[in-house]
């Protein structure tokens, strides 16, 4: 991986779409920050957001652009609308869910870099099965729980 020496940059109308567990739009690739960092953002429908899973490789800071949020968290749950950060650790389980009426939109930034590449990949494999789906996780450091604690209260 070449060395992050030149800004990485991603104009609004910039971006590789993927349509994987949702519309995302990846803005800046580990490749380009020298692996220190990778950028998406996700659109994500009211009502929706994944299921519990940890991250073992990397921290996430999430921005929300639009809506409203519910994030949880060992045991925590906090909502955010429009504006709010949070940042969530690696290898602790968390979730989020679209809390408002309408759409919303998300700004993630993981570090280090790589999770980025995840939507395009699940994008293009086309994973149906439940096995399908984990080992592809699996190769990006992801793991689903089950659980159903992330839920509105």
């Amino acid at each position: 991986m070449k060395r992050f020496t030149h800004p990485a940059v991603s104009p609004s109308d910039d971006g590789t779409v993927a349509i994987a567990f949702g519309k995302h739009i990846v803005r800046v690739l580990a490749e380009d920050t020298g692996g220190s960092c990778g950028m998406l953002e996700a659109i994500v429908p009211a009502g929706e957001g994944p299921p519990l899973h940890v991250h073992e490789r990397e921290d996430e800071f999430f921005r929300i652009l639009t809506g409203r949020f519910g994030f949880w968290c060992t045991g925590e749950y906090v909502e955010l609308g429009e504006g709010g950060c949070i940042v969530l650790p690696r290898g602790i389980p968390h979730c989020f869910r679209n809390i408002g009426r309408e759409e919303g939109r998300l700004m993630v930034l993981v570090t280090p870099g790589g999770f980025e590449s995840f939507f395009p990949t699940v994008e293009r494999c086309e994973p149906v099965k439940p096995a399908q789906i984990s080992s592809v996780a699996r190769d990006f450091g992801l793991s689903f729980l089950l659980d159903e604690n992330c839920k509105v209260a």
